[in-house]
């Protein structure tokens, strides 16, 4: 059974607003779904790394806190160096894994709006809206179930 990439890119959209704890729930739910592989343990040793750096935030040789979301030229360019090293067949399939897991963040991280600065609590786009995927209108957000209460 694949990794579903639903849940991954949830995960993504998560870690992004730094919605940490609701990654985690999501990160337990990809973990129970995938199979025991070198190449889905390295695929989740990334997804983990991503989560315990966005939580610490701390560390200055860290590539995750050094991301500029809303540099989209850049991400793409770090999500075709990571598509060569999974591409590449010196690496085993647990570091294909790890790389492949850095190249679909970078591919969500380029399509969704980038978080305005995050005050701790989770991070809006530009309009003050969460962070969604461009073009995805079924993404239930807060605002969108406050404005059918009001509706009612």
């Amino acid at each position: 059974m694949p990794i579903p990439q639903v849940l991954v890119t949830r995960y993504f959209q998560l870690i992004a607003s730094r919605q940490l704890t609701e990654a985690e729930r999501e990160l337990e739910r990809v973990k129970q779904k995938m199979q025991k592989t070198d190449w889905n343990r390295g695929y989740f040793r990334a997804l983990y790394g991503m989560y315990l750096s966005r939580k610490t935030n701390g560390d200055a040789y860290a590539f995750f806190p050094k991301i500029d979301l809303t540099d989209k030229a850049a991400l793409h360019g770090y999500r075709r160096e990571f598509l060569e090293h999974m591409k590449n067949r010196l690496h085993d399939d647990y570091d294909r894994g790890y790389f492949s897991a850095w190249a679909d963040c970078m591919r969500v991280f380029s399509r969704i709006e980038a978080p305005a600065a995050s005050n701790g609590n989770g991070a809006a786009s530009k309009d003050g809206k969460p962070a969604t995927i461009k073009g995805d209108e079924s993404q239930a957000t807060i605002e969108s179930f406050l404005d059918e209460e009001k509706e009612n």
